[in-house]
């Protein structure tokens, strides 16, 4: 049974009745050296108290900006709920940002105080304290490495709640006085937008937003305090925080840090969550390598995989929807759980999963399918960072691979003519920061926000989303051209990584192809084909033939489609390199930059239509470490087959 927790409006308030009716129960966990150190609801007040004082100690006030920078960490969570105690606003940024990248939201939110993981972050920021006058302070939490550093900014986690207990000590009244004066309406945190255009947009999201949005799912899927969920995502990514702060905050379940991005897997097997997120990429790497282990078995072990799946994609998500199943079916699939489905779960680390969400992009029907196939609950929602996530969930029983399903409580919905889907909800955000313009271009005066999207609901009142408004074109005879829709569908292969889709103004649509180099490597090596890395691969001619494969069944998908059948794939080439976030071509959230890539490449968007079978280009590259690079290759381009509408069913 759901609590009442309308007394309580922020999130040191719903800490704070936590740690008193069920302080003893495991609030984190992070694995550390191999072992999960498990920390309760009362370690958790105590110490979010010494580092709310800490900071007020040095001179933290009531809304400032507090920038949190790291990989999953408790002590990084703690410190965003320490500076809402105190009335401060925690600003996440993506730890995996070049310094670079940093300075504009620091010095957008005016930034003097950051509470950072390790010497990799300090380093960053101590790279663009010129730029950033308004940084007086940088907290860390891993001292590895920092012993020689010297800097008057830097102070480890240690003396911060060290000067956190003696301020306490002075000023016992403090703590308490601050949280009581937390209101619904004040400002829980910001958060950047990825920044496929210009400059990100801080996102100002109040408590009231935050608790709702996360009340009205944890209440849809009934959430509860026996629940783990393993926090792996980005935290400055507004769907991990979420998950792993304000959903625990209103549930009080448990959240589990990964010691690192490598042992995410094994610790998710430890673990066991029981609820899940992931976007469709990580479960289309998933796959991926269980499709990999398969191939290596012996015809027989294939053969019965292959068997037993097709059982489960007949039986499996009928059961999950609670829908009719034969004895004689039900038997099977028993038997397929026993042998496949429990040892697959297991292997993936969803033994215990009970709800589990895609969402960022949209998923393939046949990747949706095979989780749900062997019992995995998995459904899609709607959201984004304006709206505090949860716009949209599919109900357990009505779930569908092409939507994601209808509003959850509290939210409505409505299309203006051009289709742009418009949401009206408690979760929306409170504005832009600094940024009245954006703000009203995005919120009109009766409260309805304009997300961009264009969308359309089904006849049973799901949602379903096609593109992005600005996005959506016209080739030149007037057909319907929706670049992310066609992107989409190509990355429904597991040999297709990344696509980049052009036609808007132009006679016929065309594409990028970055090849996922683990699939595709695999593929070659049981063919016997050499390759020296993703270069290499990417230009020989039986992987084109591969990707063409790939190319020609969206082509014939999409003649079955008559708004879009023209925009069929007439020509494409493999990108000499992978995309990367390093390079301006993807966000930090992994969406393609298709303006700045059409530009960027654009003697490769001109080879695409004006006939070239193949072209030399040189690009310059980024590494992780700062420095930069070049890559020469000879692209290929090749043409596709298309499909007319009425011959589109013979060839699939």
């Amino acid at each position: 049974m759901q609590e009442d927790l309308s007394r309580f409006d922020t999130f040191p308030k719903l800490l704070a009745h936590h740690a008193e009716v069920r302080g003893a129960r495991p609030a984190i966990r992070e694995k550390d050296l191999g072992i999960w150190q498990t920390h309760a609801w009362s370690d958790v007040a105590r110490e979010v108290r010494r580092i709310a004082c800490g900071l007020a100690a040095l001179g933290f006030k009531r809304g400032e900006h507090v920038a949190v920078i790291g990989d999953n960490r408790p002590r990084l969570y703690w410190a965003i709920c320490a500076a809402q105690a105190i009335g401060g606003i925690p600003v996440p940024m993506y730890q995996d940002s070049v310094a670079a990248e940093m300075a504009y939201p620091i010095q957008n939110a005016e930034i003097a105080f950051a509470v950072v993981e390790d010497q990799e972050q300090v380093d960053k920021l101590l790279e663009i304290l010129a730029q950033c006058p308004s940084l007086k302070r940088i907290c860390f939490d891993d001292p590895r490495g920092m012993r020689h550093y010297a800097q008057q900014q830097l102070m480890d986690y240690e003396k911060l709640t060290a000067l956190g207990d003696e301020y306490d000590k002075a000023h016992p009244g403090f703590y308490s006085a601050e949280v009581a004066k937390g209101g619904s309406e004040d400002t829980a945190a910001m958060f950047f937008t990825s920044g496929t255009t210009g400059h990100p947009k801080g996102v100002v999201l109040t408590h009231a937003a935050l608790i709702d949005s996360a009340l009205a799912a944890a209440k849809m899927e009934g959430l509860n305090e026996t629940d783990e969920v393993l926090a792996y995502l980005p935290p400055a990514w507004i769907g991990q925080n979420i998950f792993s702060y304000a959903q625990p905050y209103v549930t009080g379940y448990c959240i589990c840090c990964p010691e690192s991005s490598e042992t995410v897997m094994s610790d998710m097997r430890e673990i066991g969550p029981t609820y899940y997120f992931a976007p469709p990429r990580v479960l289309e790497a998933l796959l991926t390598q269980v499709s990999i282990r398969i191939e290596d078995l012996w015809w027989g072990g294939r053969k019965a995989y292959h068997y037993f799946m097709g059982v489960a994609q007949n039986v499996g998500g009928r059961l999950l929807d609670g829908k009719p199943v034969s004895v004689a079916d039900r038997l099977l699939y028993t038997l397929g759980d026993i042998c496949l489905y429990g040892p697959l779960r297991n292997v993936l680390g969803m033994s215990r999963v009970r709800v589990a969400y895609t969402a960022g992009e949209a998923i393939g029907p046949d990747l949706f399918r095979f989780y749900r196939s062997i019992g995995i609950n998995l459904k899609q929602l709607y959201g984004s960072t304006e709206t505090s996530v949860f716009v949209c969930v599919q109900p357990n029983g009505q779930v569908k691979a092409d939507t994601v399903g209808p509003a959850v409580a509290g939210v409505e919905l409505k299309f203006t003519p051009q289709r742009e889907l418009l949401i009206r909800s408690p979760g929306l955000f409170k504005e832009y920061y600094k940024n009245p313009q954006a703000t009203a271009d995005a919120k009109d005066a009766e409260g309805w926000f304009h997300t961009g999207d264009a969308g359309f609901m089904d006849p049973d009142g799901h949602l379903k989303i096609i593109d992005r408004v600005k996005d959506v074109g016209t080739l030149i005879d007037g057909t319907l051209f929706a670049p992310k829709y066609l992107e989409n569908k190509l990355k429904f292969f597991p040999y297709i990584k990344e696509a980049v889709a052009f036609g808007q103004g132009r006679d016929r649509a065309c594409a990028f192809i970055n090849i996922d180099i683990e699939a595709v490597g695999n593929w070659a090596e049981r063919r016997n084909l050499s390759y020296s890395g993703y270069t290499d691969l990417a230009s020989q001619d039986t992987v084109y033939d591969l990707v063409r494969e790939c190319v020609e069944k969206v082509n014939a998908d999409l003649a079955f489609e008559p708004e879009i059948a023209n925009s069929q794939i007439h020509r494409f080439l493999i990108l000499h390199k992978e995309l990367d976030a390093d390079d301006g071509e993807l966000t930090r959230t992994r969406k393609v930059r298709r303006g700045y890539i059409g530009e960027r490449y654009a003697p490769l968007v001109d080879a695409l239509y004006d006939g070239r079978t193949s072209i030399h280009v040189e690009a310059q590259v980024k590494y992780e470490d700062g420095r930069t690079g070049s890559i020469s290759a000879d692209v290929k381009v090749r043409d596709a087959k298309t499909f007319k509408p009425d011959a589109a069913k013979k060839a699939a």
